[in-house]
């Protein structure tokens, strides 16, 4: 049974303001979660990616803030600069859309802190930054912890794990008691929701189950070549597919550049996205991406976390993570929406074997495939001597092997 957003009693102009963006029945995790951070519960969350988990919190958040008061009642904590820009869209485009009056700011690492202190200094609502950052400041009494009723954790198995747990904490601790606090991610253990519950009052734990756990909008493939012919093979995926938008994921940053310089001397618009990159150079590739300026976008696993750009079509794995999570993550950057996602992975026979796990965890077929005359064909359809076993089909099915090959 479809549930409206009328019935988790959000504000009329909160409701007014989803619709704007084409939202008008909330998903599984909202519907679970916001009557629970409505009554100012502490939440643990988990659901899919894609899923709608920021809207689950910001919702719940947008009703509880009181405008009227020029203070800061909201902390939003992200692991990745780019998912703590994301979230400030979001939250400026709901305040825009529903007139709700909400101001937000980002606060993250490798900025300068003097224009942040100015930032701070207009009281916004909602901050949105990264662990580190925000506790500085808040050390330096530039962030008023005592004002802040509510603390949101995204991406909490990445937050709450052995790297990051003691600066969260730190956060917490100097705000008051009766603050709630919640914590959301896609991917989340029974270690990282005990860890949650330590820092929690009561917590409530909302478990998205879905049989499948991909987006079921998604195709997978693979492609098995030589680690030496790897980029070769993705050179003529791209020329051929002419995807709209594409995401490239590599394990090692120091390759990201070597597969940009080789792609974009093939005349292919591509630009790298890894985590040492500069801020401004951060901003001009997904700024690029977005607008259609680069093609392909070519990163490290920074990029998985949370990253939210419309119409990626393709997702191109040139090397497979060890984590099936990881690769969870890669391909939920397509396939939102209703759209129909690609992700093709291009492998060695040694990675064989993570391909059999990824099928086995995620119960999917990541189906074997070839690349015939400019066309992708299932790789028993290719005779060993490189010819096509149906080769009357092959131009005429051409576009749909690319764009709806299942």
């Amino acid at each position: 049974m479809l549930i409206s957003f009328d019935k988790l009693e959000l504000n009329s102009n909160l409701i007014e303001g989803l619709k704007k963006e084409g939202i008008n029945a909330p998903t599984d995790i909202q519907s679970k979660s916001i009557p629970l951070a409505l009554e100012n519960k502490d939440i643990i969350g988990q659901s899919e990616t894609g899923s709608g988990k920021t809207l689950a919190y910001l919702l719940p958040i947008f009703q509880k803030i009181n405008s009227e008061k020029k203070e800061m009642q909201a902390i939003i904590l992200a692991p990745t600069h780019e998912l703590v820009m994301q979230i400030d869209r979001q939250i400026k485009l709901l305040s825009e859309n529903s007139g709700a009056n909400i101001t937000s700011t980002t606060i993250i690492g490798e900025v300068n802190v003097k224009r942040q202190i100015e930032k701070l200094k207009q009281k916004p609502h909602i901050i949105v930054g990264s662990t580190g950052r925000i506790l500085q400041l808040i050390k330096k009494k530039k962030i008023s912890a005592h004002t802040i009723k509510t603390i949101v954790i995204d991406e909490g198995d990445k937050l709450l794990d052995k790297n990051n747990l003691n600066s969260v904490k730190d956060v917490i601790k100097t705000t008051m008691r009766d603050r709630q606090l919640m914590v959301f991610s896609a991917t989340i253990n029974e270690n990282t929701i005990n860890i949650a519950k330590t820092l929690m009052k009561e917590a409530e734990v909302i478990k998205i189950k879905d049989k499948k756990m991909v987006n079921p909008d998604i195709n997978h493939m693979y492609i098995c070549t030589e680690q030496r012919d790897k980029i070769e093979i993705l050179r003529k995926l791209i020329a051929a597919i002419k995807p709209e938008k594409a995401i490239v994921f590599l394990n090692k940053s120091d390759e990201i550049d070597i597969t940009t310089s080789k792609l974009q001397h093939h005349k292919i618009k591509a630009y790298a996205l890894y985590g040492a990159a500069e801020k401004e150079d951060r901003k001009k590739a997904l700024n690029g991406f977005r607008s259609g300026k680069y093609q392909v976008l070519i990163a490290s696993d920074v990029a998985a976390r949370g990253l939210d750009i419309k119409g990626v079509t393709h997702i191109f794995n040139l090397d497979l993570p060890e984590k099936s999570t990881e690769y969870l993550h890669r391909v939920g950057r397509t396939g939102r929406s209703g759209e129909l996602g690609i992700a093709i992975s291009i492998v060695t026979q040694k990675e064989i074997s993570l391909i059999r796990k990824y099928e086995k965890d995620f119960n999917i077929k990541i189906k074997a495939k070839k690349v015939f005359k400019g066309t992708l064909l299932d790789a028993d359809k290719v005779k060993p001597d490189g010819t096509n076993n149906n080769n009357r089909n092959s131009n005429s099915n051409k576009k749909n092997n690319f764009k709806k090959s299942k």
